[in-house]
């Protein structure tokens, strides 16, 4: 005979939590909002672009913001407005795969690290060898080696990320395998797929999605890096940090070329920052306790 545990009405839902996290304060309503007007004008640029970010102009290049081109042009005459917008498309890509990559392969480690004590010394000696090295050094390596595409540089982004969410997840996992209803289901002879989908992975869902946040706004930071460089994307394709390469030539005479992706890539990140300080914030269990005053 089974019995069911009726859910707690006194305790509030995630999705809950998350509505009083995001609508309780007006900072995090409004780096959500600014991240979905980004995030909308990247997926319809060529709605929102007025010309094309390619189409060469020579007569009007360095040209101040105007009715015609909202924030001027750079030293090719392309519309720096449209550049911009579509230079969000690669960075977003960029972040979001990055991030998604770097979780699923963290959490794929850092689970048969944490519960498998005999691969645990290994798996981990090769982490802490990955995570001596700077993130940036060995992206550009890695760019070097293997040459400039956005799958390579998605590559070299990712790599790095991964052994923080391996250490992370094994964190976790060691913390929760100790607890009473993890030992019960090895006691009743549960197989050790049944236990790390079962019983493991859920407690790390909370802080995989928080620790994603941060992979993201740190990938698109290290995308915009490696093309100002010179190491990233090639420097046809409009990105953020290709626009203020080819721009810090020309900046005494149009700093606009510099500043314009400059401040969008400060407000996406600062933007995806703050919405995950509240994911986290409504995650937590001790905040949920609290009310999450904020």
């Amino acid at each position: 005979m089974s019995t069911q545990v009726a859910p707690t009405s006194g305790s509030p839902s995630r999705m809950a939590q998350l509505r009083q996290v995001f609508f309780s304060s007006p900072i995090v309503a409004f780096a959500s909002l600014m991240l979905l007007l980004i995030v909308l004008a990247a997926i319809f640029a060529p709605w929102v672009s007025p010309y094309d970010p390619t189409r060469l102009a020579p007569a009007t290049r360095l040209k101040p913001p105007s009715e015609l081109n909202w924030l001027g042009t750079d030293a090719f005459g392309r519309d720096l407005f449209s550049r911009v917008v579509y230079g969000a498309r690669i960075s977003l890509v960029v972040g979001v795969g990055a991030a998604v990559a770097a979780v699923l392969l963290g959490l794929a480690v850092g689970l048969i690290a944490g519960f498998f004590r005999a691969l645990d010394a290994i798996l981990m000696r090769v982490v802490d060898g990955l995570m001596a090295i700077p993130n940036i050094l060995l992206a550009i390596a890695i760019v070097a080696l293997s040459g400039a595409s956005l799958w390579t540089v998605l590559i070299a982004i990712t790599i790095p990320e991964v052994p923080r969410v391996v250490r992370l997840v094994r964190s976790v996992v060691l913390s929760a395998r100790e607890e009473p209803y993890v030992e019960a289901a090895m006691a009743a002879g549960s197989s050790t797929w049944r236990i790390l989908t079962r019983h493991l992975l859920p407690n790390t869902v909370a802080p995989l999605i928080v620790q994603g946040t941060y992979i993201c706004a740190s990938a698109i930071l290290i995308e915009a890096i490696l093309s100002f460089l010179g190491a990233g994307i090639s420097p046809e394709t409009p990105t953020w940090g290709n626009i203020m390469a080819e721009g810090r030539i020309y900046f005494q005479i149009n700093p606009g070329i510099i500043f314009w992706p400059g401040l969008v890539l400060s407000v996406t990140i600062l933007s995806i920052n703050l919405v995950g300080d509240a994911v986290r914030d409504a995650l937590d269990p001790r905040m949920a306790k609290r009310g999450i005053d904020r």
